[in-house]
């Protein structure tokens, strides 16, 4: 087998396509809970906190001097902020996605089961018996033709059978005559 048909059985997968469409909705979904976040949630906290905006919140450690051309160092402590957000909303949105897949299976799996179908009459056991019975003779008939031939010596002739005839299928032996009871 081909590397390029191995690849392709791969991408052929059910599981592999559902993964890329759910990184594509992914990305797309992060960066609309980014937009979310830093234009429609952050400002409002932002004005009722005095007029800040979270995303330039940072902590120096080394300001920037022009003379010796060194950058600032700081701690952007407010960019992580509005990243914890996203990451809550984010958290948020895919419980809730769980949850609902989650009761969904609940109730299919307390959905009742279809019922077992009823045992059979006895009159059907009965056919079901019969039905047995003539399946294991007919097998036992297409059997013992193969198995005779195999064990009996070739040379031996087959033995005939003993005829049944009417007489002795139907000869029972004669009742015994009861006994008399003394008289008192």
């Amino acid at each position: 087998m081909g590397v390029a048909t191995e690849f392709r059985q791969f991408i052929s997968r059910g599981n592999v396509i559902d993964l890329a469409v759910g990184v594509i909705i992914g990305a797309s979904f992060g960066k609309i809970v980014t937009a979310l976040v830093d234009q429609i949630i952050m400002p409002p906290i932002g004005l009722i906190l005095g007029k800040v905006d979270f995303s330039e919140l940072k902590y120096v450690l080394v300001q920037a001097n022009e003379a010796t051309e060194t950058a600032e160092v700081a701690i952007g402590y407010g960019a992580f902020i509005n990243t914890i957000i996203q990451f809550i909303i984010v958290a948020f949105a895919v419980f809730m996605l769980v949850k609902l897949v989650n009761s969904a299976r609940r109730k299919e799996a307390a959905a009742p089961e279809p019922a077992e179908p009823p045992p059979p009459t006895p009159s059907e056991a009965l056919l079901i018996e019969i039905r047995d019975l003539l399946a294991a003779q007919k097998a036992a008939a297409a059997s013992a033709p193969a198995a005779k031939a195999a064990s009996a010596p070739r040379s031996a002739p087959a033995a005939p059978a003993k005829a049944v005839t009417a007489k002795t299928a139907s000869a029972k032996p004669a009742p015994k005559p009861a006994a008399k009871k003394p008289a008192k």
